[in-house]
């Protein structure tokens, strides 16, 4: 019987599509393995890279088991780089006695009401069910969905009619339950961290760029030294059980205070992967998947300087995208420049204030600020991103 390594997925990325899925490739044939992709939505996974793929009911661990036990590769590994996906892998890999995050971790990370909760004693930030949220509330406020992603319905409130208001306009479009949370100043930061169960490793950090409020869209990130606080939020992960694999932890420095915004437990995404990868020279995808795997970290070097940045194009419109660039890799004088789509020519969206508006991003590394700037304002000003 073949081994295998599984991949589990809901919708197609990026990060899957050229990111986990060429490298788990890549691995099987240096390592003698099969890949298989489980999925609930197989029609959207058609790669340039064919494995099998079976349909699978990927939010729940049981089906996830079944389907694994049913197919003939034994299983090494069972991965998956979903922010709605993490729990239900790690259990089906706990089943199968493979390397995992643990399920209670990836279960406080996604559910916002759950970490505040689990952190209640190290850093009390207030939190509440959006429908009972005391008189006394410390607005602003800031209304998310529980376990939502992407900025998707974030929004600053400064009183309770604005509450009721936002509250209303999120429920006519989905159901999901909804929190409030303490508004929490300062700098905003991530943390990059992977961990092999024996030790868990900063791979770096960016400074996030927010549009102004009452929306939360990620503009832009910069690479930059992990701040000083970074101690704080390496205990804040400690204590809510996140370590093994990698994780993306968004926070703020504020006064010398580092406070949690909320914590991904997956590879960090819009493309910001791509460039960590380019940043660290490390096949890094390959080498997430080969700690779940069961090896050690291998020894990762960080840059010791020079400058990065992603650049997000941003719609600011709805209608249909008629002309973009299309993604390419360049060199721009000592800078390093790709360009990567995140919507095709002759889509047609709506305009949501959130990351989903994203075009696509320009990622761009170089020995220098101004030589970044420089080139990703040439690229720019070199292409059209036209919406009718």
């Amino acid at each position: 019987m073949a081994a295998s390594l599984y991949l589990v997925a809901g919708k197609a990325t990026d990060s899957v599509t050229h990111g986990f899925l060429p490298a788990a490739v890549r691995l099987a044939e240096a390592r003698g393995l099969d890949v298989v992709l489980l999925t609930d939505r197989p029609a959207q996974h058609a790669y340039a890279h064919p494995v099998p793929v079976v349909e699978c009911d990927v939010t729940d661990y049981r089906s996830i088991v079944a389907c694994v036990a049913a197919l003939d590769g034994e299983p090494r590994a069972i991965f998956s780089n979903s922010d709605f996906l993490q729990a239900p892998t790690a259990l089906a890999a706990a089943y199968f006695d493979l390397p995992a995050k643990d399920w209670r971790a990836a279960t406080r990370a996604k559910n916002k009401a759950l970490m505040r909760r689990h952190l209640a004693d190290l850093d009390p930030v207030f939190s509440a069910d959006a429908d009972r949220v005391p008189a006394d509330a410390p607005y602003p406020l800031v209304l998310k969905p529980r376990e939502g992603v992407a900025s998707e319905d974030v929004f600053l409130v400064q009183d309770p009619d604005e509450l009721a208001a936002r509250r209303a306009q999120i429920r006519a479009r989905r159901s999901d339950s909804l929190v409030v949370e303490e508004y929490l100043p300062g700098r905003l930061h991530t943390l990059e961290t992977l961990g092999d169960g024996r030790e868990t490793r900063v791979l770096g950090s960016f400074r996030t760029r927010l549009s102004p409020p009452p929306h939360f869209i990620e503009e832009r990130l910069e690479w930059a030294p992990p701040p000083p606080e970074t101690d704080q939020v390496l205990a804040q992960l400690d204590a809510l059980g996140v370590g093994f694999g990698m994780c993306h932890t968004e926070f703020v420095v504020h006064e010398g205070r580092a406070r949690l915004i909320e914590v991904n437990y997956r590879l960090i995404g819009d493309h910001c992967d791509f460039l960590l990868a380019d940043l660290l020279g490390v096949p890094l995808h390959e080498t997430i998947l080969r700690v779940h795997l069961g090896e050690p970290l291998p020894p990762i070097e960080k840059p010791a300087g020079g400058h990065a940045v992603a650049d997000v194009v941003i719609a600011d419109r709805g209608g249909t995208l008629a002309a973009a660039p299309g993604a390419v890799e360049l060199t721009d004088g000592p800078v390093r420049l790709a360009y990567l789509p995140q919507r095709s020519v002759g889509e047609t969206f709506e305009l949501t204030r959130t990351n989903r508006d994203y075009l696509g991003t320009i990622r761009a590394i170089g020995p220098a600020r101004a030589d970044v700037e420089a080139a990703i304002a040439r690229f720019r000003a070199a292409h059209t991103w036209t919406i009718t």
